[in-house]
């Protein structure tokens, strides 16, 4: 093992850490170490730096967002396949010979219920099915706007 028995020049081992030193002052070495005055240009360099935690806020709402968005979704297709359901069990009530009047009052309230999911294609998929129940209540002289 190699240990260095030279002192390091320059320092003083009895100056007091986070002293400032002035430049131009009386004793100082060429080419010491000096800190500079102005403490100012690094907070202001730093003030456009975002916090982390700001960062984690802004990915917090992001999320919180695509959430959202997946819940319309997900209502969408939920509504569509209970639509769909209730026609099902129209027609087999319809190849029965009876149809049930509860049952129509539930297919009424459901298409009074407007669900949109901010997916065009999602959206008309549910308006053409929303569209053969009006059709298929139109034809038992129940009318739906």
């Amino acid at each position: 093992m190699l240990v260095r028995s030279t002192p390091v020049s320059g320092l003083n081992s009895t100056s007091k850490v986070g002293t400032k030193r002035r430049k131009g002052s009386e004793g100082e070495q060429a080419g010491a170490f000096a800190v500079e005055e102005e403490t100012t240009s690094v907070a202001q360099s730093q003030a456009g730096v975002p916090t982390p935690s700001l960062q984690g806020v802004d990915s917090l709402l992001a999320l919180q967002q695509m959430e959202v968005q997946v819940d319309d979704k997900q209502r969408a297709v939920q509504h569509g396949n209970k639509l769909l359901d209730q026609l099902d069990a129209l027609r087999i009530d319809l190849l029965q010979g009876k149809v049930q009047p509860e049952r129509l009052e539930r297919l009424v309230g459901n298409l009074s219920m407007q669900v949109k999911s901010g997916n065009p294609g999602l959206d008309r998929v549910v308006e053409d099915i929303e569209l053969r129940a009006r059709i298929e209540l139109a034809k038992l002289g129940h009318y739906v706007e």
